[in-house]
């Protein structure tokens, strides 16, 4: 269970994990008893997944989600509790990027990456292998949304 401490139209999310100790109905109430634990970090921007384009440009199903640890906790970084979230250093990179507004889906960003890949033609060197697919907004935000397609240059 997730537990939202902040959600805005426009602002960020930020929350703590949470587990129900009990959960108990009176006087036509319903509430539970949580503990919770961790350090909030709030939204960062981008959520870059890494996508692994097949032969035919359609995505693998196998994605990989990186969110940004904010800038106060880069030196010392909270541990995660779940051992599949794992903190890897991303070196600086120079990206050829395109961008596109609304509600991202899968399709969206397999389009906007071959409209990209038309774009650059072969005279670009970047890798083939996968591409990032980034979102800079919380999911409530309705309107002007950013979502950005990366591919990384050799």
């Amino acid at each position: 269970m997730f537990g939202v401490i902040r959600n805005s139209l426009f602002g960020s999310v930020e929350g703590w994990p949470c587990q129900v100790l009990s959960r108990r109905e009176k006087e036509e109430v319903t509430y539970e008893e949580r503990t919770c634990e961790g350090v909030g970090m709030g939204m960062t921007a981008p959520v870059s997944i890494t996508a692994f384009p097949d032969e035919d440009g359609s995505l693998q199903q196998k994605v990989k989600v990186s969110l940004r640890i904010p800038s106060q906790y880069q030196d010392n970084p909270p541990r995660p509790g779940d051992e599949s979230i794992q903190i890897e250093e991303r070196e600086g990179m120079t990206i050829y990027s395109t961008q596109f507004g609304g509600y991202a889906k899968e399709e969206d960003y397999v389009n906007y990456a071959a409209k990209l890949r038309s774009a650059l033609g072969s005279e670009a060197a970047y890798r083939k292998d996968f591409y990032l697919c980034n979102g800079y907004d919380p999911p409530m935000k309705p309107y002007w949304r950013r979502n950005e397609v990366w591919f990384v240059k050799e």
